[in-house]
């Protein structure tokens, strides 16, 4: 199992687009969109396992990071 895998988007609503795409395929809620200010300003992800329990992220960091 690989546990985490991370892919930088081009902005929030690409981070929206993969969980509801994610979801449609049947991945799992493990955080839905939105920013996490607790990384940093300006990160905005979301979080889906896959069906062998990867957590999958699409993370936008920002205009300015």
């Amino acid at each position: 199992m690989i546990d985490h895998i991370s892919v930088n988007v081009s902005d929030p609503a690409a981070s929206k687009a993969f969980y509801e795409a994610a979801l449609a395929a049947g991945g799992s809620d493990n955080g839905g969109p939105g920013e996490r200010p607790h990384y940093h300003p300006g990160y905005y992800g979301a979080f889906v396992l896959d069906p062998d329990g990867n957590n999958l992220e699409a993370v936008f960091h920002g205009t300015g990071n």
